[in-house]
């Protein structure tokens, strides 16, 4: 099945401290690999400290198609096994849709991972970019399509309304809501 949902996949992974230039060898060998796989958005990672021997990494694919390429290429399976022995896997969580939106802000070329608001924060947040938006769209755009048929003018309307929530209106609620967001 096609999916349109962005993936993110957040992993936690332990690695010796005092292998830290063999980790982020490992770590920049995978993602080379990674680029190079139609639908790759990017990557990071984070250690809590120096000494730490946790590693939490992200990575995101445009959709569900597009990671499992990813993950079940000869490739990937390389890479993974060349960390055998030094590398371990200690958790894997994915996140895809409208969670994409609540993702916490980068922090230098690395994200932190956080848990989604609850879905209701999230509901609220969505419906506080929507309803001026669409407001806005019903006074200034309805009148244009109003002699169309039903089905065309959701169409034309969610066409506009989309992009506008997407890339315009909901960063900026979700950025000012992000204290609540995170409580």
């Amino acid at each position: 099945m096609w999916d349109m949902e962005t993936v993110t996949v957040a992993i936690t992974r332990r690695a010796d401290p005092s292998r830290t230039a063999e980790m982020i060898a490992w770590v920049n060998a995978g993602t080379t690999l990674a680029e190079d796989f139609p639908g790759f958005l990017g990557t990071g990672w984070v250690r809590p400290d120096q000494a730490s021997s946790e590693w939490h990494m992200l990575y995101r694919f445009a959709d569900a198609d597009a990671l499992r390429n990813w993950e079940e290429s000869p490739q990937r399976r390389w890479w993974l096994s060349s960390a055998e022995g030094f590398v371990e896997h200690t958790r894997v969580e994915r996140r895809t849709g409208i969670e994409g939106w609540f993702d916490p802000p980068k922090q230098q070329d690395a994200q932190i991972v956080q848990k989604a608001p609850a879905r209701w924060k999230q509901a609220v947040t969505i419906w506080l970019g929507f309803f001026p938006v669409s407001l806005l769209a019903a006074y200034t755009l309805n009148h244009l399509i109003v002699d169309l048929h039903v089905a065309l003018r959701t169409l034309i309307s969610t066409l506009i309304l989309t992009p506008i929530m997407t890339y315009l209106v909901l960063p900026q609620v979700t950025r000012l809501l992000q204290p609540w967001l995170k409580r």
